[in-house]
């Protein structure tokens, strides 16, 4: 009987061995998983080089980011970026020094003919303060935790707004605007500036009718941040860069385009980062929660009202309606 008991704590004490190991494992530089809103800096650097300034992926002052850390297995960190252009990336591995307390990892370009993408950071007060090499430049960032946007109560919808008008009054006019009034359809022909309505929004909901030509690439940024995506899309090509997605990150459940040129519907629900589309009729997004900005986003500031934008600079669209009805509680 003391040979099996003496058995049994040697037993117990192992697997209490085992399982410190593991916690410890798995604990190490794992304070930095989460999800983070980034904003990337540029100070005295000259990056006009790569076309950036352009094109419209920056501003004077810099771009938006997003990361996302996640723990897989017992020691290893894993994750996804998004930066001033393109969709969600994976992070094959995110490495942390134990003895710097530094982390860092290397992303390849998406779009672009530029050299891998290089990070480094560290994360104090619980706040991410990195550097960024980008094609030989090196910018500095930094990171806050993305808020949750849980929402206490279902929201309360207040009127109807229609943002079209012959002088586009509700929308900020961009220095390389092609968006104009035609017969009371808004219309951008070719590639020019992003429109953006003058007004910013919390929740709501946001009901278009749009068409687009062969081949076009649009779409409309909600809270100037998510891109909901209008994209002459095959129907065998289903994915999150799909027309009715949020780009790079939800993928509509079912294909529910029309062919190119004809006039299609979106009725897009936001509640906090929660999102509902049904396109065409059919509900091809149901409720589902966005993890953070998409390319191409007027900031990362996801806690805050943001305005509702078109995508002027990639492609043709047109549209007859847009009517948003924001939730006033």
């Amino acid at each position: 009987m003391k040979k099996l008991e003496k058995t049994l704590l040697l037993f117990i004490l192992v697997l209490f061995v085992q399982s410190s190991a593991l916690v410890q494992a798995v604990a190490n530089g794992s304070e930095v998983v989460g999800r983070w809103d980034l904003t990337i800096v540029i100070e005295g650097d000259d990056l006009d080089g790569l076309g950036l300034f352009r094109h419209g992926l920056m501003g004077a002052d810099g771009f938006p980011g997003w990361l996302e850390v996640e723990s897989s297995g017992l020691s290893t960190l894993v994750g996804r970026y998004v930066g001033y252009e393109g969709s969600a990336r994976p992070i094959s591995e995110v490495h942390y020094s134990a003895e710097t307390k530094k982390y860092h990892f290397t992303i390849p370009p998406q779009w672009m003919d530029i050299e891998d993408l290089y990070f480094e950071f560290s994360l104090e007060n619980n706040k991410l303060n990195g550097t960024m090499m980008l094609d030989g430049h090196k910018l500095d960032w930094t990171g806050v935790r993305a808020p949750n946007l849980t929402r206490e109560n279902p929201p309360v919808w207040g009127s109807p707004k229609n943002l079209l008008d012959k002088n586009l009054s509700r929308w900020i006019i961009p220095a390389k605007n092609k968006f104009r009034m035609v017969d009371g359809i808004l219309v951008n022909s070719e590639s020019g500036g992003n429109l953006i309505t003058n007004e910013k929004f919390e929740d709501f909901k946001l009901s278009v009718e749009f068409r687009y030509p062969e081949g076009s690439n649009s779409g409309i940024y909600l809270r100037g941040r998510y891109e909901v995506q209008i994209l002459d899309t095959p129907e065998n090509e289903l994915n999150t860069n799909s027309i009715g997605g949020v780009y790079g990150f939800i993928e509509p459940a079912v294909y529910a385009a029309k062919k190119a040129g004809e006039w299609e519907t979106f009725e897009i629900t936001l509640v906090g980062r929660n999102v509902t589309i049904v396109h065409n009729g059919i509900e091809v997004i149901s409720n589902r929660t966005i993890p953070g900005i998409t390319g191409g986003s007027l900031d990362s500031n996801e806690a805050a009202p943001g305005p509702i934008m078109i995508q002027g600079d990639h492609g043709p669209v047109e549209f007859r309606k847009f009517v948003v009805t924001p939730a006033v509680n």
